[in-house]
């Protein structure tokens, strides 16, 4: 009976409805419900609770601007290839703790060791714990902080990136960011830096951050922004062979020359 009318104010709560224990109890008194109808009670609001959550993952996750169709996961990152003695560390991601701890996360290394499928499975599991996500390329973000100062919107386009409580930067080191679009990376970072609840920035390099200033043509407002990136953050450096081609298939077949007849 306790364990139904928990279940019943829980998803209430879930569902934004105003409703106390004490009304709960009178109501099925009047009624004069039996156990099996409070269960039933219970299920019902249960359903609905499970299908708005559902509705809102799904909202989160098409918003994020992750892969739907073949989405990156923990679950689909190898780590058998992965030799390390840090390996539980990077298995304990899925936690969220450096979201909830407000730690920053990097990925750093080649090409083709795994990068941008961490940082993916790490926004998706952020959607799917109920944290709004956003991911975008470093090129991508260069272009939006170049048009916003075309357009006089660098006051919304920064509040839009701070907004997530996960920011995924991918490829930092494929553009360069002029005085201007660097001096709008700060700014963003800056305001991540004081945000409030869970909160964390994701970036993904094939450079290590001290050879980010070959990408950044403002060196005082880099050094604020990197001061602020690494000031509390979780990097990973990932070393060996790339992943890609693993299933490539080759073969050898030589031609003759055709005979004169």
């Amino acid at each position: 009976m306790n364990n139904a009318f928990d279940e019943i104010q829980q998803s209430a709560k879930a569902l934004k409805i105003d409703i106390y224990a004490t009304d709960v109890a009178n109501f099925i008194k009047d009624k004069e419900y039996d156990t099996r109808q409070l269960a039933a009670i219970a299920e019902i609001l249960k359903h609905l609770r499970d299908r708005k959550e559902e509705s809102i993952i799904s909202t989160l996750l098409k918003m994020s601007r992750l892969p739907l169709k073949e989405p990156k996961t923990f679950q689909g990152f190898d780590f058998g290839y992965i030799r390390s003695k840090d390996v539980d560390k990077l298995k304990s991601l899925p936690t969220l703790a450096t979201l909830h701890s407000n730690r920053n996360l990097a990925f750093i290394g080649p090409q083709g060791v795994g990068k941008t499928h961490l940082a993916m499975a790490y926004g998706r599991e952020c959607c799917l714990q109920g944290y709004k996500t956003y991911f975008l390329k470093a090129t991508e973000l260069n272009q939006r902080f170049t048009e916003a100062i075309k357009y006089g919107r660098e006051g919304s386009v920064v509040n839009g990136l701070v907004k997530p409580s996960c920011l995924i930067v991918d490829e930092i080191g494929r553009c360069v960011f002029n005085k201007e679009n660097t001096r709008l990376f700060f700014d963003m970072v800056d305001r991540r830096y004081s945000k409030e609840g869970p909160n964390s920035m994701v970036f993904t390099s094939n450079l290590m951050p001290s050879q980010w200033c070959e990408y950044f043509n403002e060196d005082e407002s880099l050094r604020c922004a990197l001061d602020r990136i690494f000031d509390d953050a979780v990097v990973y450096v990932i070393k060996g062979d790339s992943y890609r081609g693993k299933n490539l298939e080759t073969y050898s077949i030589t031609t003759a020359a055709a005979k004169n007849k």
